[in-house]
C-alpha cells in the first residue's frame, strides 16, 4: 500500500508534533486549515490545544459556498478515520460539560462518538503531569504507555457502541468536581445534559471536599429492595465516586469504529505506539 496521507488540523494546538510522529511511522502528512485541505486525505488527527479556540476558528472558516470548516469535518469524520487527542477528543464527543461560561453555546462540537466528556477534568496548565496508561491494543509492546495530561479532559461515560480502550483512576480538579456534582443533580432530575458550562467553585474547599451522590448496587440478597429502588429513582450512568474520596474511574482512550479518542498527548512522547495504532486503522479503512 502507498504511504497514507493523513491530515492534522492546524487551526491551533500541537499539530506539528503530530506530523513528526506520523511521518516517523511511515505517513505523509498535510496541515489542514481550510476545507479544501481535506481533499484526498486518508484520515485526520484533531490535536490537543484549546478546544474552544478551535471551535471558534472552525465555525468562522467557510468555503466559497458558505459551508463551515466544522460542517466539512463532520462529513469527513463520518466516513474516514479521525483521531482526537485531548482537545480533539472533546471535539468528537456528543456531550461535553465544563464548557466556557463566557462563549455563546459554550463549545462547538464535531460529534460522532457517544461519550460524555468533562473539560479540564485533571486541572489547569500548572497541574500537568504524566501517568501510566494502558497501551493501544494489537501493537507490539505490552508495557504501560506514558500518558501526558495537559489541562486534560476525561470521558465520564460511553455508549454501547463505544469500545473502551483504557481507563485510569483519578481525582477531578476542584472546579471539575463541583461541575460534576451539579451534573449528577441534573441527571438525577431526569435531564438529558448535552452541554453544560463550568460551575463556579471559588468558594469551595481547596481540599476538593465535595459530597457525591453514589448509587450502590444492591446485593442479590436484597433484590426486592433493588426493584423498589429502580421504580423510585433513575439510574446514573456516570462513574460513581469512591466512598470517602473524589477519585473515580474515568476513560482515557476509546474507539467507535473509525473514530479514535485519547485524553492524553501521544505526540509529546517518544513512544509512537498510538500513532502506529491509528495508522493501522487508516490502512484497514482503505483496503
Amino acid at each position: 500500500m502507498h504511504e497514507p496521507l493523513i491530515g492534522v488540523l492546524a487551526l491551533q494546538g500541537a499539530f506539528e508534533e503530530h506530523q513528526k510522529c506520523l511521518e516517523a511511522v511511515g505517513c505523509r502528512t498535510r496541515q489542514v486549515r481550510v476545507p479544501e485541505d481535506l481533499k484526498d486525505l486518508d484520515g485526520i488527527v484533531l490535536p490537543g490545544g484549546e478546544s474552544t479556540a478551535m471551535g471558534l476558528i472552525g465555525t468562522a472558516t467557510k468555503t466559497s459556498e458558505g459551508e463551515t470548516m466544522w460542517e466539512c469535518l463532520q462529513k469527513f469524520s463520518k466516513n474516514k478515520p479521525t483521531w482526537g487527542t485531548c482537545a480533539g477528543m472533546i471535539l468528537l464527543a456528543e456531550k461535553c460539560i465544563g464548557t466556557s461560561a463566557v462563549i455563546e453555546d459554550g463549545q462547538s462540537l464535531i460529534g460522532g462518538v457517544d461519550i460524555c466528556v468533562c473539560r479540564n477534568y485533571f486541572g489547569s496548565q500548572i497541574s500537568s503531569f504524566e501517568m501510566a496508561t494502558p497501551p493501544p491494543p494489537g501493537i507490539s509492546g505490552s508495557h504501560d504507555y506514558p500518558g501526558v495530561f495537559i489541562r486534560a479532559p476525561a470521558i465520564l461515560s460511553a455508549g454501547p457502541s463505544v469500545e473502551v480502550l483504557g481507563t485510569v483512576s483519578a481525582t477531578p480538579c476542584r472546579h471539575a468536581a463541583v461541575t460534576l456534582q451539579e451534573l449528577e443533580k441534573k441527571v438525577m432530575a431526569g435531564e438529558n445534559v448535552v452541554k453544560m458550562s463550568v460551575v463556579d467553585a471559588l468558594e469551595r474547599k481547596s481540599s476538593q471536599e465535595v459530597d457525591y451522590i453514589v448509587v450502590v448496587k444492591p446485593s442479590a440478597e436484597n433484590a426486592e429492595e433493588k426493584k423498589e429502588s429502580d421504580e423510585t429513582r433513575p439510574s446514573i450512568v456516570l462513574p460513581g465516586a469512591a466512598d470517602g474520596t473524589n477519585a473515580r474511574e474515568v476513560i482515557c482512550a476509546a474507539r467507535k469504529g473509525h473514530l479514535l479518542c485519547t485524553a492524553f498527548h501521544p505526540e509529546l512522547t517518544e513512544d509512537k505506539r498510538w500513532h502506529e495504532y491509528f495508522v493501522q486503522m487508516v490502512k484497514q479503512a482503505t483496503l
